[in-house]
């Protein structure tokens, strides 16, 4: 979703043009930018907390690498510093056990809260990673 004024929004229109990115029904994009904009931005706090979480747990396990400090929206990035333990693998150990992360770099993983995730998710979450991880 884009917001700004009418030259802003003429020139984005012209970028995305440029690009090659365009939508004839943008309605299924516009209805869930209505949905964000008028019944998640309360629980925004909720999935922000839920990140922090997450990252202050992460950085109590031997093998992960963050500064819980540095996480200041529902998005947590994380390194892997373990040796010989790439992202992909511990990323693929964590799916089977049905915690599902990203690896965005061949040893740094991304994980997203939103609101389908709970305080007892991310608990169940962390007992995943560190089993995981002592399992290597």
């Amino acid at each position: 979703m884009v917001c700004g004024d009418r030259e802003f929004i003429r020139q984005a229109r012209r970028v995305r043009k440029v690009l090659g990115g365009g939508m004839r029904q943008v309605g299924v994009i516009a209805a869930a930018g209505i949905v964000a904009l008028t019944d998640m931005v309360a629980r925004l706090a909720d999935d922000h907390a839920n990140a922090a979480r997450l990252a202050q747990g992460l950085a109590r396990i031997p093998g992960i690498a963050i500064d819980p400090v540095l996480v200041k929206t529902n998005i947590v990035h994380f390194d892997i510093d373990h040796p010989g333990l790439m992202a992909a693998n511990l990323a693929d150990r964590l799916a089977v056990a049905g915690v599902l992360v990203l690896p965005s770099g061949p040893r740094q993983i991304r994980a997203v809260t939103q609101y389908h995730i709970t305080s007892n998710d991310i608990d169940a979450a962390l007992a995943i990673f560190e089993q995981s991880m002592a399992s290597l």
